[in-house]
């Protein structure tokens, strides 16, 4: 066995590392060493494994991360970092990406997964592993973290002797203050919205443990308590791995938002990037009460597919403007259990038997998958279940045009009103619209770039919706059109063909019946 040394450098990492609960979550601090100590965890349980009858100590763990890029430029660096290929074997970069670490006793497989898709999310629920490091766990919903528990302890098999330890470890920045992690971890009360249900989901069961790491800064207050400044923290974590000015450094030209979140280790929302939707102000497009149903008007549904499916309703007034009624954000539902969810909104919201509704979806949702046993598509199975929805229309499935919809209703002013209103109720709908629901920055010096595609996260989804509601209700047609008469006119005409000889035009023949 190659030498491994390490130290944590804290109190709380320290506790973090000797609990041996089934379940265990750190919330930390930017640089406060967090994602480095579960690195270690996972070696550690590794080496903690009792051998099996040929004196193997195997293993098999997978870490996971909400989308490739992060998984590959964080994650995976910070676990080579630690355990290199040229001491410990060679790192497969083909999909999954996985190390096996051979070494003296020691047989440990670690399998590397993004949880950008479904076929992402099927591999991991269908392997038998040891234990789970969820990287980043904020960015993760709870229904993946319970369907994680329920992968663990698998491997090795109890005629190898089982594990000796198995379970799950995560680690996080500060979360929002009604996240899953906020409300367990008892840092944050269960939100008034919330069904009894899932406010059962939210209970900590026994067996979970949370850990939260002081603040890399200290305040400095005035007699007002106006923040005037920064000082260090000489209870913060990991700092003798940074430099001595690397908090001061981080935080020069950032909001307190920001601050508060990866520095201070506090709750809050921080957009990752440029929000997707900059005219959006709350003041303005947010209702302050909840928004009734108007009776005789058709009621618009648009539907985001996946593993985590969305629906948004809203209907338009006489004089167009747009009321944002209800949104359905469940996590794990299966499409005949989202099918039913969606029949027992609209009948909660018909005011009259008069009242019409008109669902449309994700255009892919026509296609049929080979990953479902009835090889059906989705909007076959809401058909199946009593939901006739329809392909949203559209040129292509272009997010850009999508997102140019919404903008356009944003926008608009109707007799002096805006364009769309939001009920409160939609609260994911509108943290998306404040901040969740934006373009990642790109990491390049000089002007900031971006992402041309929204990060996926619990934002995304009802955006989506959104957007596939709008172009259902023909909001896009005219903006698709002036675009289509741009790209005519934009053409140019040749008169002969540039690949071939050039084809006599068939004479077009009328069929009557």
């Amino acid at each position: 066995m190659t030498d491994f040394s390490y130290k944590p450098d804290g109190v709380i990492l320290r506790e973090f590392m000797k609990d041996d609960n089934f379940w265990r979550g750190i919330r930390g601090p930017v640089g406060s060493g967090k994602s480095v100590a579960s690195a270690v965890e996972v070696f550690r349980r590794g080496l903690s494994q009792a051998p099996n009858e040929k004196g193997i100590r195997r293993s098999r763990w997978a870490v996971i991360r909400n989308t490739g890029p992060q998984l590959k430029t964080t994650t995976i660096k910070t676990w080579l970092d630690w355990f290199p290929e040229d001491t410990y074997g060679p790192f497969r970069w083909g999909v999954p990406f996985t190390h096996h670490i051979m070494v003296g006793d020691l047989d440990m497989e670690v399998i590397f997964l993004a949880l950008d898709s479904e076929d992402d999310i099927r591999k991991l629920l269908s392997l038998e592993l040891t234990g789970i490091w969820a990287n980043e766990a904020r960015e993760m919903p709870k229904a993946i973290i319970d369907a994680c528990t329920m992968r663990v302890g698998r491997f090795p098999s109890m005629r190898e002797g089982g594990p000796s330890w198995y379970g799950m470890i995560c680690d996080t920045n500060a979360p929002e203050d009604d996240h899953w992690w906020a409300i367990m971890s008892g840092d944050a009360p269960l939100p008034e919205f919330i069904s009894e249900q899932e406010a059962l989901m939210l209970r900590r069961p026994e067996g979970w443990k949370f850990f939260n790491q002081p603040p890399a800064l200290l305040e400095r207050k005035d007699e007002e308590g106006n923040v005037l400044g920064y000082l260090p923290n000489p209870d913060a974590e990991n700092a003798a791995n940074l430099t001595p000015e690397y908090y001061k450094k981080i935080i020069t030209g950032k909001t307190k938002d920001w601050i508060d979140v990866y520095v201070m280790n506090r709750l809050g929302t921080v957009s990752e990037g440029r929000v997707v939707y900059p005219s959006y102000n709350d003041e303005t497009h947010r209702a302050q009460d909840h928004i009734n149903v108007m009776p005789g008007k058709i009621i618009w549904v648009g539907l985001d597919f996946g593993f985590f499916p969305a629906a948004v309703f809203g209907q338009r007034s006489g004089h167009g403007q747009w009321h944002i009624i209800r949104e359905v954000v469940p996590e794990d539902m299966s499409l005949p259990e989202f099918a039913r969810v969606i029949k027992a909104t609209l009948s909660e919201l018909l005011c009259d038997e008069r009242q019409q509704f008109k669902i449309y979806g994700d255009p892919s949702g026509s296609i049929r998958s080979s990953a479902r046993e009835d090889k059906k598509s989705p909007f076959q199975i809401l058909k199946a279940n009593g939901v006739d929805a329809y392909p949203a229309p559209l040129p292509s499935n272009d997010p850009t045009i999508r997102i140019e919809t919404v903008k356009s209703v944003l926008d608009r002013m109707v007799d002096g009103q805006p364009g769309m209103v939001v009920s409160p109720e939609c609260n994911y709908l509108v943290k998306g619209f404040r901040a969740g629901y934006c373009f990642r920055r790109i990491n390049t010096s000089g002007t900031p770039r971006y992402e041309t595609s929204p990060v996926k996260n619990k934002y995304s989804h009802p955006h989506d919706a959104l957007q596939y509601l709008f172009l259902g209700a023909g909001e896009g047609r005219a903006l698709t059109q002036s675009r289509t008469m741009g790209a005519k006119k934009g053409k140019a005409k040749t008169k002969w063909p540039v690949f071939g000889k050039k084809r006599r035009a068939k004479t077009s023949r009328r069929t009557t019946i």
